[in-house]
């Protein structure tokens, strides 16, 4: 069954759209894997809000790749299979070379 499979993706992303908002919203810091095991003095040189609401804004491009990617199981189209899964690369690769080059969320800078 194409549906049983599909519905995988869809138990995979409803939780990431939730998180998704919660970041968006500028909260959630402490769901962040590596912002919260800093020390308290380092992450007050961090904009929390801002690292929050950037990667609010990845974790919806990843919710849609994983929606392309489950639309393209319950089609058959392999298309979006395709344009889902290099979006996804797209979105992991750029978050981590825009999330660490230039100390783009230090306060003050």
């Amino acid at each position: 069954m194409i549906l049983n499979e599909s519905i995988v993706y869809f138990v995979i992303l409803v939780p990431m759209v939730v998180f998704a908002i919660v970041l968006s919203r500028g909260k959630g810091g402490s769901l962040l894997a590596g912002y919260n095991t800093m020390s308290d003095s380092k992450k007050e040189t961090y904009d929390e809000v801002a690292l929050c609401k950037f990667m609010g804004k990845m974790m919806y491009g990843i919710s849609f790749s994983l929606l392309l990617i489950a639309f393209s199981e319950i089609s058959g189209y392999s298309f979006l299979f395709i344009v889902g899964f290099v979006l996804l690369l797209f979105f992991i690769i750029f978050a981590g070379v825009y999330a660490n080059t230039k100390d783009r969320f230090k306060k003050g800078m």
